[in-house]
């Protein structure tokens, strides 16, 4: 029989997903996409079910595509599948961890990662201080959470700076200040992580006076080998936000490589274009390595995977 794959996205037609699609039917999997907003969890005496439309969702596996705007929806169906024993690419905490820069920075920090100075903002009366901490202006001022550059801005003067904040103090928002990486400007690299592995990598150009560099508005990419220094840094930043998948942005500074941020849904369109590598195979050749160890452990119950026994894996929460 073949093994079950679930793509969690809201788009089939987007690129990334039916890149994934492809490659995961090709290797023998049987695979549909499932909107996660429209699945039915239940936790109960006798643990947790998922369901939609009444009928229950049964898998080997999954694969979240959770956008930004549903993450708070999405993950909480994620974790459900964590529940239930199946593998989960990628898991709830690693999703959430990576949407929010600030929890992120704090994460990587932590473990000694190079990033851009950055300070949070909670009151106006804090912004003088945080422009100076990252060094003046200009600087970057961003949300804690956003996505394909969205919610990110370059501030030329401190004055300016000073209204960006606080536009978002008044809406609700919670700002970041970070440290303008001048000889960075407008293009930065992304690495794209699979299994604690840089399987592709490219550099990410700006269009026009746009500083922001993502593909989705209208960055230019190009092939790009990184040095091991790059590669290993982008992989410990994957991990220790606990991502089996991530796209790692990073800056080229004079005082080496700086971690922008982690996303944790990759769109695949443009690092495949740039780099020739075939990054959806990628990401399925890892998760058949995963269900197939997992089916070792399971019919051979003494058996040791990575020096360790099927009696000593831990359960997952």
């Amino acid at each position: 029989m073949e093994p079950r794959l679930i793509i969690l996205s809201r788009a089939p037609s987007l690129y990334s997903t039916r890149r994934i699609l492809e490659e995961a039917e090709a290797a023998g999997w049987d695979v549909e996409i499932m909107d996660p907003v429209k699945l039915d969890v239940e936790v109960g005496d006798r643990g947790v079910k998922i369901s939609r439309k009444g009928w229950p969702v049964e898998c080997d596996a999954v694969i979240p595509r959770i956008g930004h705007s549903i993450t708070k929806i999405g993950v909480p169906v994620v974790r459900a599948f964590q529940r239930v024993g199946v593998i989960v690419l990628n898991e709830g905490s690693g999703i959430e961890s990576s949407r929010d820069k600030l929890r992120a920075s704090q994460i990587m920090n932590e473990v000694g990662i190079p990033m851009p100075i950055t300070a949070s903002v909670a009151t106006w009366q804090g912004t003088r201080r945080a422009i100076a901490r990252v060094g003046g202006a200009p600087c970057v001022i961003k949300t804690h959470e956003g996505t394909h550059g969205s919610g990110v801005f370059l501030a030329h003067t401190e004055q300016q700076a000073k209204q960006l904040v606080y536009q978002m103090l008044e809406r609700g928002l919670r700002p970041l200040v970070q440290e303008y990486i001048r000889e960075s400007h407008g293009q930065d690299i992304r690495a794209f992580v699979v299994g604690g592995k840089v399987v592709a990598s490219m550099r990410r150009k700006a269009k026009g006076s746009e500083f922001r560099s993502n593909f989705h508005l209208g960055g230019e990419v190009e092939r790009l080998d990184i040095s091991e220094k790059y590669a290993e840094i982008a992989c410990k930043a994957a991990n220790v936000l606990g991502l089996e998948i991530a796209g790692v942005d990073m800056l080229e500074s004079d005082r080496g490589p700086l971690v922008l941020e982690v996303n944790s849904s990759p769109g695949l369109e443009g690092i495949e274009a740039a780099s020739g590598v075939n990054v959806a195979s990628r990401i399925i050749d890892n998760l058949t390595r995963l269900h197939e160890s997992k089916m070792l452990l399971n019919e051979n119950p003494h058996s040791t995977i990575n020096g360790i026994s099927n009696e000593e894996t831990p359960e997952k929460a």
